[in-house]
């Protein structure tokens, strides 16, 4: 048993370690799913549910894949948490796009978030040796034009979380769970305003996942995104854009550790109070000279997370290659600060 706390320990430590650095206070498990990949996105205060145009999309708003007429695959890498300085903690992505002409645009993405190797103990303090842990995510996507101006899209994503390969003395289970969960988006652009996209993706909505029985069971963290982009400029040289989104977390949990299976949290995480407080507020702008070079910068408001952090970015493109950077400043000591992500993206 002691064993086993010592395991949940591990992931609880890494789960409240999350949270800071998804600048949100939560009640699910695998928190690795709000991770938002792409530096282009990181670098705009991470909003960008009504802009997503690029193999994202399988993440960020399934239904941005119906105007992607090209194949294009993207990969992410972060060292995640920095200010812990522990090089075995790391986030990475890849996702890809496939259209097919006249039924639409296909995608797929892969999440996988590394937590480290931590040592196995027995009940007298012994070292029985080493478990690692990790979760990860396979997802595939559709999106379409229903309309002109109108997209839908869906994605469908296993779930597989591993804190540790085994339980401790008799305790029956282990530290591996799997599940499943499906994300609803939907893009809009306005006929009377050219130059406006609006989006929204409800992500993340499945079964509770548990580690040892049904009963222990926690919900994924279904979350819903909102959010508005405007192109300002859009000329052959000069393009800037400004991004909007606001987010909150669909999931309610009780005191005495019960919650609400998804399809009830849908309505009843919105009588939580103060509700204002609970949502998370997001902006960036980005300006493009030519398709050459990019810069960003955004910034989000958490006000339950007491997280209220800057962040910049930059893109160089050349011919089909496009480099994204982006660094996130929170303040001195805080998990997130110094937070740098490191995506390609390469149409094909």
């Amino acid at each position: 048993m002691k064993l086993f706390i010592l395991i949940m320990s591990f992931f609880l430590f890494f789960s409240l370690s999350t949270q800071l650095a998804l600048a949100g206070v939560s009640e699910s498990a695998v928190l690795f799913l709000k991770i938002s990949p792409g530096g282009r996105y990181g670098g705009m205060g991470e909003a960008g549910v009504a802009l997503t145009d690029d193999a994202n999309a399988t993440w960020w708003n399934p239904a941005g894949l119906a105007y992607q007429y090209q194949k294009q695959i993207t990969m992410m890498h972060a060292n995640w948490l920095p200010q812990f300085h522990l090089p075995d903690l790391y986030y990475d992505f890849i996702g890809y796009v496939h259209p097919v002409h006249e039924m639409g645009t296909f995608g797929a993405h892969l999440i996988f978030l590394n937590l480290g190797t931590s040592t196995r103990t027995n009940e007298q303090g012994q070292e029985e040796g080493t478990f690692s842990t990790y979760e990860g995510a396979l997802g595939l996507s559709y999106g379409t034009l229903m309309t002109r101006y109108t997209a839908l899209g869906m994605s469908a994503r296993f779930i597989y979380s591993h804190l540790a390969d085994r339980g401790a003395g008799a305790e029956k289970g282990s530290g591996i769970a799997t599940g499943i969960g499906v994300d609803i988006g939907v893009m809009h652009k306005p006929k009377w305003m050219p130059g406006l996209q609006l989006g929204a993706n409800l992500s993340n909505l499945g079964p509770k996942i548990a580690y040892i029985d049904a009963a222990q069971a926690d919900p994924i963290p279904t979350n819903l995104k909102v959010g508005a982009a405007y192109h300002v400029i859009d000329t052959e040289f000069n393009k800037l854009t400004v991004v909007g989104d606001i987010d909150k977390e669909l999931v309610r949990k009780y005191p005495d550790g019960t919650s609400d299976p998804f399809y009830v949290a849908l309505v009843t995480s919105w009588l939580d109070e103060p509700l204002l407080q609970e949502m998370i507020y997001h902006v960036g702008v980005e300006y493009w000279y030519t398709n050459l070079v990019g810069l960003r910068v955004g910034y989000w408001n958490d006000q339950q997370g007491k997280v209220k952090p800057l962040t910049f970015g930059a893109s160089l493109q050349y011919a089909v290659y496009r480099f994204d950077f982006s660094y996130v400043s929170a303040g001195e000591g805080h998990p997130l600060t110094d937070t740098m992500r490191f995506s390609l993206t390469l149409g094909l």
